[in-house]
């Protein structure tokens, strides 16, 4: 008994023993076999598929996790300068699936005073094949290159970086480049300055514009409004606004106020005059389930006091780390 005990055990260990080593043998075979194949590939075969390997990585990496972007115009300034090149965090608020289509939802929602990325409202799409070869591209190069472009050569402003200012329910009146605001249920107003200075917001609003500019440059808006008219502005408007010329960056909304202000006085039933005055006026409201993207650099920003309020389900991303140059690396705030 005790015999044919231990000639079991020992068949057992044998047989364990061979399956070991056929396991070895076969994977020692495998691994030869790969090394002869990768001595008998093609290098430039090679080199394409590690190409592709890392493509596919970068990809991955900024359509769900962060994506680098370059800063093309100052209408960030002082936070973020011409040349910047940031990476935005497109995880925070819920990756696009594929690039212009459809978001993963996200618990995390934008907040007031982020720094954040979305589609221009004002772009024109040159339909959908073309806008994801451009993010692709865009992304495999880390923002280097740029297929989507102007006429005169310079990129298409696709997407913004802007700072979430105003909130659903928030009213905004902008008097000479600076604005008032009157939150959600509240009936006062106040400085934008006095509510940064109160939550202790730290980035700097940057005027080009001398406010000892305005009376010329409002001037020069009646002016233009006469010459549209098909009359001749008075001298005094035009003596006036002889100091606009020199200016670099004029705030074009004041100047398009004063306009409108004569034009509406002289076609008075021109519903259309009374509509775009009306944003002068009343000011912008901003929905529910918008908010309205600023500029820091407010007299050189294309932003929300133009195309308005935006849908938070379109913002892309936040302003996350400036990575160069060198110099500027550090957090966005």
């Amino acid at each position: 008994m005790i015999e044919k005990h231990k000639t079991a055990k020992t068949d057992f260990f044998d047989h364990l023993q061979e399956i070991t080593e056929r396991h070895l043998t076969r994977t020692r075979r495998i691994r030869r076999i790969k090394k002869e194949k990768q001595k008998a590939k093609n290098p430039i075969l090679d080199w394409f598929e590690s190409f592709i390997w890392a493509a596919g990585v970068v990809l991955l990496i900024n359509q769900y996790l962060f994506q680098a972007y370059q800063i093309p115009s100052g209408s960030m300034i002082d936070t973020l300068l011409i040349g910047d090149r940031i990476f935005v965090n497109k995880i925070i608020f819920g990756p696009e699936l594929l690039p212009g289509v459809a978001k993963l939802p996200s618990p995390i929602k934008p907040e007031r005073n982020d720094v954040i990325i979305f589609e221009n409202p004002s772009y024109i799409s040159r339909g959908p094949a073309f806008d994801i070869a451009q993010r692709i591209i865009y992304m495999l190069t880390l923002s280097l290159v740029d297929i989507d472009r102007e006429e005169s050569g310079e990129p298409k402003a696709h997407f913004l970086i802007k700072r979430a200012v105003g909130w659903g329910g928030d009213r905004f009146v902008l008097e000479k480049g600076e604005f008032r605001i009157r939150f959600a249920g509240e009936t006062r107003w106040v400085t934008e300055g006095e509510f940064n200075m109160g939550r202790r917001f730290n980035h700097r609003i940057s005027r080009l514009m001398d406010p000892g500019g305005y009376p010329a440059l409002e001037a020069a808006g009646k002016a233009a409004a006469y010459l549209e008219l098909g009359l001749n502005p008075p001298a005094g408007l035009v003596n006036a606004a002889a100091s606009v010329n020199a200016m670099r960056y004029p705030d074009q909304l004041a100047h398009d106020r004063a306009r409108l202000e004569v034009l509406r006085a002289a076609y008075p039933q021109n519903i259309r005059y009374g509509i775009f005055l009306s944003r002068y006026v009343q000011g912008w409201y901003v929905p529910e389930g918008r908010m309205l993207p600023l500029g820091d650099n407010r007299d050189n920003s294309r932003d929300g006091r133009y195309f308005g309020p935006i849908r938070e389900a379109k913002v892309l991303g936040k302003g996350s780390i400036i990575y160069w140059p060198l110099g500027r690396i550090g957090l966005i705030r």
